[in-house]
């Protein structure tokens, strides 16, 4: 996947995060912004995320793989049609239910700490 269109400061001038619990959503924008994000965009759910996407292609997204009621798959793989880099973010572990053509794709386990979220973004940004 290529790199992440950066801001000027090295970081992902766009993120997108897809997560169903709005007090995660929360702290992991906070985080990003603290990071030095410039942008970062939230959607609760599969519909809301593809609309997000339709509107303005991300530089960066993070993927909750459990949604309510449906999984992100959709997402990542519209992400990946659009060369845009993302991580599966989950509760889940090594458990979590990714089909065998996402399975390789980098992810996080919840909760997670802002250094492993800070060296997902870096990986992934290209720095």
């Amino acid at each position: 996947m290529a790199p992440a269109p950066s801001n000027g400061t090295g970081w992902p001038a766009d993120v997108l995060i897809v997560e169903d619990d709005p007090i995660i959503a929360i702290d992991f924008e906070d985080r990003l912004l603290g990071f030095g994000v410039s942008a970062v965009r939230t959607a609760g759910s599969v519909r809301q995320a593809l609309d997000a996407i339709a509107k303005r292609t991300p530089d960066f997204a993070l993927l909750d793989v459990e949604l309510i009621r449906e999984t992100s798959f959709a997402i990542a793989e519209r992400l990946i049609a659009l060369k845009v880099p993302f991580v599966f973010v989950t509760g889940y572990g090594a458990e979590a239910r990714i089909p065998s053509e996402l399975a390789g794709r980098p992810r996080l386990q919840k909760p997670c700490s802002s250094d492993a979220l800070e060296a997902a973004l870096r990986a992934r940004a290209g720095n």
